[in-house]
């Protein structure tokens, strides 16, 4: 009964052993391996972008903030939602690699809209000389509540991006299960609908630790490779990523544990939806449920070995009286449906 996040599973048996397999004798090191050209084939492909250039990374905040700083001058700003992983959870890390860019919050919530967009935009660049120049905006797919953009979603934000002449970056870590709850095709999301530049999350969905970065524009890749390395985030023995991304990409890998994971998450919504006391946040949309929980049930659940986390108030919250917490609840590939209906028997009491 693990719902912690996804970031705690573990990795497919089957990226394991493409990484065993790539421990054989010797390959070209930083990024000079065979693998590494046959991912690029392969995301150029998934893609319909032929063009794309492709890197990989170790973490979800190297791929966000060394994209970003490619797209960033330092004295711009960067426009995103106020719950975005880039201002809540990165300890600053996008303004100390773009070299001081500030973040311009639209909105209140996990999703832009292009009316607060539009309004945010227009108002940078006021002050000439004196206040923050207009910079790219940055979305999150699937959102930090759990929501998924629609592709005409995007293609709306990135029109309002576009109007004003600024670049488009899609943080994906969660990527792949956004579009199998889309149902779309990646070229759909990403640049068909206005998007420059992804990062395609491998981490959270099955793999050890690599994350893909795509320029659709490759005249911004030797910027890229450049701060790749200053900023210490290019492999040596870069091998052992590209070997963890063949092999998630292979043969539909990556889809088929985003599937799983979003059908958890669906099959706990529905185990948990009606009962006295539950409500949701929102309706779960891809793997992660926000759901408020009577205390007496987060009691019951946490002692039975749940692990989840309360959202907004510390753990120690539930131990007293009071109406209902929010809670965080996040499915991964590996969790099995029994996990899920323990679960949901603890809850029922």
């Amino acid at each position: 009964m693990f719902m912690n996040s996804d970031n705690a599973g573990p990795a497919h048996p089957k990226v394991m052993a493409a990484v065993t397999r790539e421990n054989e004798g010797w390959q070209g090191s930083y990024g000079a391996d065979a693998a590494m050209a046959r991912v690029t084939a392969t995301v150029r492909e998934l893609f319909e972008a032929p063009e794309a250039a492709v890197y990989l990374v170790a973490t979800g905040t190297a791929a966000n903030v060394l994209a970003l700083a490619t797209l960033t001058q330092p004295f711009q700003t960067i426009f995103c939602a106020p719950a975005a992983h880039i201002h809540e959870d990165e300890c600053n890390a996008p303004e100390f690699y773009t070299g001081g860019a500030k973040l311009t919050l639209v909105g209140s919530g996990d999703k832009l809209t292009p009316e607060a967009l539009e309004a945010s935009i227009a108002g940078e660049e006021m002050r000439g000389v004196h206040g923050p120049q207009r910079g790219p905006v940055a979305l999150t797919q699937t959102t930090e509540l759990g929501r998924v953009y629609t592709v005409a979603e995007v293609e709306a934000l990135c029109g309002v991006a576009k109007s004003y002449g600024l670049p488009v970056y899609l943080d994906g870590a969660r990527f792949a299960n956004a579009l199998a709850a889309l149902n779309c095709t990646p070229a759909d999301m990403t640049w068909r609908a206005g998007v420059d530049a992804l990062s395609l999350g491998g981490t959270k969905n099955g793999c050890l630790g690599v994350e893909a970065v795509i320029f659709f524009d490759p005249a911004r890749a030797w910027e890229f490779e450049l701060r790749r390395k200053r900023g210490a985030h290019l492999f040596s023995k870069h091998r052992y990523l590209s070997a963890q991304m063949e092999a998630y990409l292979e043969d539909g890998l990556w889809l088929d544990c985003a599937r799983t994971a979003n059908s958890r998450c669906a099959r706990l919504a529905d185990g948990l939806r009606g009962l006295d006391g539950v409500s949701f946040l929102h309706d779960p949309q891809a793997n992660a449920l926000f759901a408020r929980l009577p205390r007496e049930m987060h009691r019951r659940l946490f002692a039975a070995g749940a692990e989840y986390h309360l959202w907004g108030v510390p753990d120690s919250e539930v131990e007293r009286e009071g109406g209902p917490l929010l809670s965080r609840m996040v499915c991964d590939w590996s969790l099995p449906e029994s996990a899920v209906d323990r679960f949901v028997g603890i809850a029922r009491g």
